[in-house]
Order: C-alpha cells, then structure tokens, then sequence
C-alpha cells in the first residue's frame, strides 16, 4: 500500500502558511468559489477550538468508541480536520502505531501552531499539523484511509466547495467520519437530514448513521460514490424548516 510522503511538521506548517507555496493553494487562487452553490443554512461561528474538556471526553471512553465506529486500526493514514487542541490526534497517533500516519489539519494559525508545539514536545512522530482554507482543507490526493470531521462541519461555510475538494484524498475504500450534534448549524450542530443531502449532492454516499450520546449526537460515516460531479452540477440542498427540522 503507498503511503503519503509526509514531510517534516514544521517544513509542513511553513509550506501550508507560505503564499504560493502548496499546489492546492495556487488552483485555489485559479478557481476561487467559481460555480458552487452557495449553502441554504446558517453558518456557526467559531468560537473555542475545544468542544469539552479531554478529561470529560475520556471519562466517557469517546475518542475510543468514535476509532472503533470508524474501523480505524494500526497502520492506517487519518487526517483530522479541524484539529483544533489535538485531542482527537494524539488519541490517532496512538491508534495508528508508527507504521500509520496522522495528518491534523486546522484554518486558525495560532492554533495550529499550538497544536505543532503540542506533537512536538510528545514527540509525535507520525503526526503532521498543517494550515488549511476554510474552503479547502488542503490534503494531498489518494491518501487518507479514513478523515475525521469531529464537532466543526457545522462551522464550514462552503460546505460544497470543501466536500468537493476534500474527496480525491480518500484511497479507495477510504470514508469519511463525521461526528456533530443533531441540532440547528447556528446553535453548532447539524440536523442528520442536511447533513445526508449536503454529501450526496458532491457524491458522496452514507454507510451507516448512529446515535452516539457520548460524542454529543451521532456519528455519520460516507465514502465516495461515483464520478466526481462538476461544481455548476451540484445543487445545493434547502435548509430544514423550524417545524420538521428536515432539509428539503
């Protein structure tokens, strides 16, 4: 199986934070936000990059229970988007032994730049931590096995746009985690119904859906299904109404 050549973290953060470094960074400047739909639903602020303490979340077996959900096992190269403190990656570290890789991903620099200083002094050797654009988490093609998307979809604000270029990073069989709250994306949750129509209007497919009251909601797993559509294809879904809480 090829594995993604990970750089050093700290050449990773400065190629992710330079202007012009990343080829992702120049199609972004090409293609802009050029023929996607714009999202029918508020969008969250965000407001903190932890959801609850570590303590609190370990005392209720959570990242565990979300790793095994998610199939995910030694060997395996993860990203973690919206990385936030790193609870989640340094748990995926762990996880994944020194034969995987965990690539933790954020938009704020001041807390990526904490979260490197966090991987560096645990000496996490098969972590990276890189900046990524609210429309673009920047991951390199076919090389993720499994992307973890814990407490922040509701925080994305082209969440059509970031799919899109999210998906080629997924190996085949790769899928896509996403654990959220089943409550309105302005009050920082996302209702299951618009989350199910928002992955399968970029073509994504869901595998299963369960309540999980110990992550705060439920756990959503997708993969790739398809050919990729075009971005002026892609129709965007219609925000649930306040009486079923339904997208349309």
């Amino acid at each position: 199986m090829r594995r993604m050549p990970f750089l050093p973290l700290v050449l990773l953060a400065l190629l992710a934070s330079c202007e012009g470094g990343p080829a992702n960074a120049s199609r972004e400047r090409q293609e802009g936000h050029v023929g996607f739909p714009a999202a029918d639903r508020p969008v969250a602020e965000i407001v903190s990059a932890r959801w609850s303490s570590e303590e609190a979340r370990d005392r209720v077996n959570e990242a565990e229970e979300v790793m095994d959900r998610a199939g995910i096992k030694p060997g395996m190269t993860v990203a973690d988007i919206g990385a936030g403190e790193g609870y989640y990656t340094i748990r995926l570290a762990q996880r994944v032994g020194k034969e995987g890789r965990v690539l933790a991903e954020d938009i704020i620099p001041d807390v990526r730049d904490a979260l490197a200083t966090r991987v560096a002094r645990e000496r996490l050797n098969n972590v990276s931590v890189v900046l990524g654009l609210p429309a673009d988490p920047r991951l390199p093609e076919n090389s993720f096995d499994r992307v973890l998307m814990v407490h922040m979809y509701h925080e994305i604000g082209e969440p059509y746009e970031f799919l899109w270029r999210m998906r080629p990073s997924l190996r085949p069989g790769g899928q896509v985690i996403v654990v959220d709250a089943d409550r309105p994306t302005q009050h920082h949750g996302t209702p299951p119904e618009l989350l199910k129509c928002e992955f399968a209007a970029v073509g994504y497919s869901l595998v299963s859906m369960e309540k999980m009251p110990k992550a705060g909601g439920y756990i959503a797993i997708f993969q790739a299904s398809g050919e990729r559509p075009e971005p002026r294809t892609i129709k965007a879904c219609k925000g649930p109404t306040p009486a079923t809480g339904k997208a349309g």
